[in-house]
């Protein structure tokens, strides 16, 4: 009975050994996967924090398994095209209060519809490509940007969830219409629709140009009327001030004969 207590007694103390020397192991795998300036830790998942870190562009040696991304408050400029393909557990991402003008096309390819929350606000960005959010489940914060409100503003809008919300936060800093710049995008979407404006703009020349020749065509042939009128009353004044001829006796004569 004492041989087993002590097996036992040893057993234990192997396996809490062997437990705390996986835990040490794990956990120094994810301090060594953290991106340098980061912190890592894990809570309902692993949650990387880049806040202030002084960052000028998105780390590219993201740990795989990150459910939460603040990359806040830092100097990055744009989000390149597939960054984030690889973080297929991502759920909140913020990137906020950053400088960010640009965003490429396939920027959120790979957690668009994972994602559950995407901060962009506090940012530098004037327009997007119109399928950058295509896909994207996640509610999106996008206000205090320059926003340029145009026809793929319009489209890009529509194109995210909860877009409604969305779009009452943005503001025109400018706007393809003069009257609607400082004004929130969705008063000017409601007076305007956006995407028509290029269309009308277009028939409007057209139309204007098709009036411009029509006139040209009619006072052309109206001058060309009127030319030829002068013409030909100067000719008939001409021939009016010529002597009229008279005729001879025997020219006369030869008429009364042949008759």
């Amino acid at each position: 009975m004492h041989l087993v207590d002590l097996w036992l007694t040893r057993s234990l103390s192997m396996c809490l050994l062997l437990q705390s020397f996986v835990l040490m192991i794990l956990c120094f795998h994810s301090a060594s996967m953290c991106p340098k300036g980061c912190l890592c830790s894990h809570s309902g998942g692993l949650n990387v924090s880049c806040s202030n870190a002084n960052l000028k562009e998105i780390p590219r040696d993201l740990p795989p398994e990150t459910v939460l991304l603040y990359l806040d408050s830092n100097q990055i400029t744009s989000i390149p095209n597939e960054i984030f393909k690889d973080l297929h557990q991502l759920r909140v991402l913020n990137l906020s209060k950053n400088g960010i003008e640009f965003i490429d096309e396939h920027a959120f390819k790979g957690v668009a519809e994972t994602l559950q929350t995407l901060d962009l606000s506090d940012n530098r960005i004037k327009s997007v490509h119109k399928n950058a959010f295509n896909n994207l489940k996640a509610r999106a914060r996008i206000a205090n940007n320059p926003w340029h409100c145009d026809c793929t503003l319009q489209q890009v809008l529509r194109s995210m969830a909860s877009n409604h919300e969305t779009a009452n936060n943005v503001i025109c800093k400018t706007s393809v219409l003069d009257e609607h710049a400082g004004r929130p995008f969705l008063n000017a979407a409601d007076d305007a629709d956006l995407c028509n404006l290029p269309k009308k703009t277009t028939d409007y020349a057209m139309l204007v140009t098709m009036f411009g020749w029509f006139t040209m065509v009619i006072s052309y042939v109206v001058y060309y009327v009127r030319q030829n009128q002068e013409d030909a009353r100067r000719h008939l004044e001409y021939l009016k001030s010529l002597p009229s001829r008279q005729k001879k006796p025997d020219e006369a004569d030869d008429i009364s004969t042949v008759v």
